[in-house]
């Protein structure tokens, strides 16, 4: 097995030198040259678990630059050899150059790398955290969701994907476990806030935080060494597909209450808050707005918190694309 000694996260030097494995994440075809230079070059985006870079391959033998785009895949991990490019100058904007008569660029075998590098994964215990969830959703008093909680965590096998799913593909909780995570956060974060408001149904809103984001077991897939979309979380997305798998259970329920029932699917279909989020409804009743918010707050600061780390630079100040503004270093 090669050991993997560089990073997406560590690249950020114009002119070194990169040698190491990266995971594919789609590449682009082959293209001539604008000049009378013969061959071709193409464009891929690698990754690990720390990000993802783009990687331009320039070839001076068609054929060989055939050959070598033929030879690999999404998800595939591959070693190359090249230099880091910053451009625009000062744009901290960084690729990968691969001069094909000076690097290189090949398909690794499994047995070559630790799929651990490509793939991140929470580093909280997941047996723990399973714990405290479980913990919570006990103290559901009401008799019918309770009843569905526990057609949901008598399942072992929903258990285990609901452990082992991301949250999201690149934005908050981006690794195996981070559902599990994200989740028990927003649970913690609504239960806190319903302390204040004794009014709320707070075993409607602790359910409906633990069902929100199921969805998402569904909408996203580990795709060998990459987190993906599959192609039902493609077409229809994880609110409805969360929607669907809450009310199939609902239906193994006899006399489940018709208004509780509405109300439960309502804080799935409404969690993203805006139409233009994903929400195909945005929410009507205080405990979909608790669960909105609990939602929405935890995947924030999850994602400054994780810039704030990732940050590679003296300045007091990032911009990042992801949230659209910036974030404060000091």
């Amino acid at each position: 097995m090669k050991m993997k000694t560089q990073f997406i996260a560590d690249i950020s030097s114009d002119g070194k030198k990169v040698d190491s494995l990266f995971a594919l994440k789609f590449k682009k075809p082959p293209v001539d040259y604008k000049s009378n230079k013969q061959g071709k070059w193409f464009e891929m985006r690698l990754a690990d678990k720390t990000g993802e870079m783009s990687v331009k391959y320039w070839g001076t033998d068609e054929k060989k630059t055939m050959d070598i785009y033929d030879s690999i895949s999404k998800g595939c991990v591959v070693s190359i050899s090249g230099i880091v490019q910053e451009y625009p100058k000062g744009s901290n904007n960084f690729s990968i150059s691969v001069d094909s008569a000076l690097d290189t660029l090949r398909v690794c075998n499994a047995e070559e790398y630790d799929i651990g590098d490509f793939v991140a994964t929470t580093s909280k215990d997941t047996g723990s955290m399973m714990s405290e969830v479980m913990a919570i959703l006990g103290t559901v008093k009401d008799k019918d969701l309770s009843g569905l909680i526990n057609l949901f965590i008598e399942d072992t096998a929903f258990v285990d994907l609901f452990s082992k799913t991301p949250a999201a593909m690149e934005y908050h909780q981006n690794y195996v476990g981070g559902l599990l995570e994200h989740t028990l956060n927003v649970m913690k974060i609504a239960d806190n806030v319903c302390g204040l408001y004794p009014e709320l149904d707070r075993d409607l809103v602790v359910c409906g935080a633990f069902l929100h984001d199921i969805g998402k077991m569904r909408e996203l897939e580990l795709s060998g060494t990459l987190i993906d979309v599959s192609h039902e979380g493609m077409l229809i997305g994880h609110t409805v597909i969360g929607h669907d798998m809450v009310a199939r259970k609902i239906a193994e329920i006899e006399d489940f209450p018709q208004t509780l029932k509405l109300k439960l699917l309502h804080i799935i279909l409404s969690h993203n808050g805006h139409k233009e989020y994903g929400s195909p409804k945005v929410p009507q009743l205080p405990e979909a707005v608790l669960v909105h918010h609990a939602d929405d707050c935890d995947a924030q600061v999850d994602i400054f918190l994780r810039l704030k780390r990732e940050a590679n630079t003296e300045d007091s100040w990032i911009w990042d694309k992801k949230i659209k503004g910036h974030i404060y270093l000091e």
